[in-house]
């Protein structure tokens, strides 16, 4: 736990200019959440939720333990879904992966339902990131105190999932602004077996084959050792929506608004949430929202790429990518961490956009890039490494890139209905 910090003192990085509307409401926000106790009660997370394809439940678990410390814990099964547990294996006090896998094609909920508007998403409608559930002192105090400030939260019989159901939690209806739901997981009962999982689900010998052979192959190639856990999670949005995405996580969730830049050229903003009880993001990810600075219809006007509108576009308000974190160092012979980690990763077969971009030599400094969408979840996995102790978030020249290099992989035309090859 870090030393108390001043939310309504910290002056915001950035040049991204907000309106006097975000303005009057950010410590109005603050002052609420820690008025109505909400601010104590809320902790860390403790997991992020992950929805895929029937079938692509154990493929989906052999792609996260190639890339990186993410190792099955267990698997369960309820009426509607197959649920698998992963966990950092090298930081305990990281958050788990929580991997819901639907019985059935014919499973529909209200995320399915907003994937199915989109026409890049409806080739895997299931595959959909779900949220975060952060870990919380008093459960029923906390829902109490946000149902007094009109958030929703679900009550038995309003989801097909029961997990969303369980005694020990409270789930918010999936966000206007994002698409994405919030959890809160009583920190005294931090047991998987007081959790509405259902029962215990026996993988086959193949299925348990094929994660032993992923995760001796990170093992081996020392993967598993240079890349450390969640760094931070990014979703796209649409320009209107930007600051009511802020201002609305800063009502759910512990976080502070740590800044705002402006990508102009690709016209576009970064804007970063960060948990300020926490030192490392690793053990509480930060949250990112990218918005168009310039709407679509009006865009013609200055003809800028909108990589991150046309995304919205083509997949709706959603998860874009989950970064991971490279240990910072080389192999002694001057090639980086992250271009080692790539390279090995390129070898096994994953695929890249483009190419590394940032430089790390004597001073701190930051390097990046973006994997090319999970078949199985539609995420992209960015790899980041920060040189030297490099103590910002990100650099403006890298998130340009990296914002050019996915847009180019997510264009809609007309009869292609996926990016998955």
């Amino acid at each position: 736990m870090t030393a108390a910090f001043d939310l309504i003192g910290y002056k915001p990085e950035g040049d991204k200019k907000n309106t006097d509307f975000f303005h009057e409401f950010l410590p109005k926000v603050y002052e609420r959440r820690m008025s109505s106790g909400v601010d104590d009660m809320l902790q860390t997370m403790a997991a992020v939720m992950i929805q895929v394809d029937p079938g692509d439940g154990v493929n989906y678990m052999a792609e996260l333990t190639v890339m990186g410390p993410y190792r099955f814990h267990s698997a369960h099964v309820d009426g509607t879904h197959k649920v698998y547990v992963l966990k950092n294996c090298r930081r305990p006090k990281t958050p788990m992966i929580l991997v819901f896998e639907p019985l059935s094609k014919d499973y529909m909920d209200d995320l399915v339902r907003l994937n199915l508007l989109y026409p890049m998403s409806r080739a895997k409608p299931h595959a959909r990131y779900i949220g975060e559930i952060f870990w919380c002192e008093d459960v029923k105090a906390t829902r109490k105190a946000l149902e007094d400030q009109f958030i929703r939260f679900y009550d038995e019989g309003e989801s097909p999932n029961a997990f969303f159901f369980n005694p020990h939690m409270a789930f918010t209806y999936p966000s206007d602004f994002t698409g994405n739901k919030v959890g809160y997981w009583d920190v005294s009962k931090p047991e998987l077996e007081t959790l509405n999982l259902g029962q215990k689900l026996v993988l086959t010998d193949e299925e348990h084959d094929r994660l032993k052979k992923a995760a001796d192959w990170a093992d081996g190639t020392n993967v598993m050792e240079l890349v450390m856990g969640l760094d931070h999670l990014a979703t796209r949005i649409l320009m209107g929506d930007r600051e009511h995405a802020i201002l609305e996580i800063l009502t759910l969730t512990p976080h502070y608004f740590w800044g705002a830049y402006n990508i102009s050229d690709q016209n576009s903003s970064t804007n970063v949430t960060r948990n300020p009880k926490v030192s490392d993001d690793k053990h509480s990810p930060a949250k990112v929202f990218t918005a168009n600075n310039v709407p679509s219809y009006l865009n013609s006007f200055d003809g800028l790429p909108m990589p991150t509108e046309d995304f919205v576009r083509n997949y709706g308000r959603r998860m874009h990518h989950m970064a991971v974190e490279v240990k910072d160092g080389d192999d002694g012979k001057g090639e980086k961490n992250v271009d080692r980690v790539v390279g090995l990763l390129m070898d096994q077969g994953t695929k890249f956009l483009a190419h590394v971009v940032g430089e790390c030599k004597d001073s701190p400094d930051l390097k990046q890039i973006f994997s090319k969408h999970s078949q199985y979840s539609v995420l992209i996995t960015e790899y980041v490494e920060r040189c030297h102790h490099f103590k910002g978030f990100f650099t403006k020249q890298n998130v340009a890139a990296l914002t050019a290099a996915a847009g180019a992989d997510e264009q809609f035309v007309h009869g292609n209905h996926g990016v998955y090859d």
